[in-house]
């Protein structure tokens, strides 16, 4: 049975929530829920979301949202789907672009407006796994000297680890809880929970219903969900074949120290499950 609503982790959903110039009020609220009280987003304009740096040899980058507040303040918001070799890295280099963009031609005292660099992840840092921030949602992270302490402040990077928000409904506390919420659970929604009645989460379930769609849409919409589901069925896969492949390695490196020590094959048979031939080739 298909779902009543998209899945926000394509790059079709994603961008129809929280892309498009109707969408503007959702990544307004969304952005006002992620950042302090103290910093509110009045309005707002999407950018061009392809950079291509300074010289046609600089290699360019493309965002899935790129846009600008009514303050000059710059986001990049990415949402990323799966774990892949130096994400930070790129997280970095993407957030070089807005920052010198902002260079004027002839005298120019290098006062740079704030860049925000947001990440939604279907996955978790592997860094944290054995922090006490290993559960935490949300990840604030700015310039710092060797103190501690702020070194500059117009440079952010965020990154929300979405397998980590666990919250029922009943436990939903904060706005920003209730857009986490949304995201996460949006595709298994068959109806409007009575939390999301304001209008601006009524105009994001709107868009994201697919009965709304014309034709065309629901076929970029479908191609969307194959690219994702194809994606996370590989990644998948990598992770189940990596974890079977560290159980062999272990049980063998339990089996050779075993051996070693004069243990019957027996016996290391029944505590590794391994056979007699692969214990005999150790």
């Amino acid at each position: 049975m298909r779902a009543k609503y998209i899945n926000p982790f394509t790059d079709f959903g994603f961008k129809k929530i929280f892309g498009e110039e109707a969408s503007k009020p959702q990544l307004i609220d969304f952005l006002n829920a992620l950042l302090p009280q103290s910093h509110t987003i009045v309005d707002l304009s999407f950018k061009n979301a392809e950079q291509l740096g300074q010289t046609d040899a600089d290699r360019k980058a493309i965002y899935d949202i790129y846009c600008e507040t009514d303050k000059g303040e710059k986001f990049i918001v990415e949402l990323q789907k799966a774990k892949q070799n130096y994400f930070k890295d790129r997280t970095i280099y993407y957030s070089t672009f807005p920052i010198q963009e902002q260079s004027e031609k002839g005298q120019w005292n290098y006062n740079l407006k704030a860049v925000y660099c947001i990440g939604i992840l279907d996955f978790t840092f592997d860094d944290y796994e054995t922090e006490p921030e290993k559960s935490e949602v949300v990840h604030t992270i700015k310039l710092k000297h060797q103190h501690g302490s702020t070194f500059y402040d117009k440079l952010t990077y965020i990154y929300l680890e979405m397998p980590n928000f666990k919250q029922t409904e009943d436990e939903l506390k904060t706005r920003l809880d209730k857009w986490l919420y949304f995201i996460k659970h949006l595709e298994d929604f068959e109806s409007i929970p009575t939390i999301f009645k304001d209008d601006v989460f009524s105009k994001a379930f709107e868009k994201a219903e697919i009965a709304n769609y014309n034709t065309t849409e629901l076929n970029r919409y479908e191609a969307s969900l194959k690219v994702f589901r194809d994606n996370k069925a590989v990644y998948d896969y990598a992770v189940e074949t990596a974890f079977d492949e560290g159980i062999s390695k272990g049980k063998l490196e339990v089996a050779k120290g075993l051996k070693e020590n004069g243990v019957p094959i027996e016996i290391i048979v029944k505590t590794t499950g391994l056979s007699e031939g692969e214990i005999e080739r150790l």
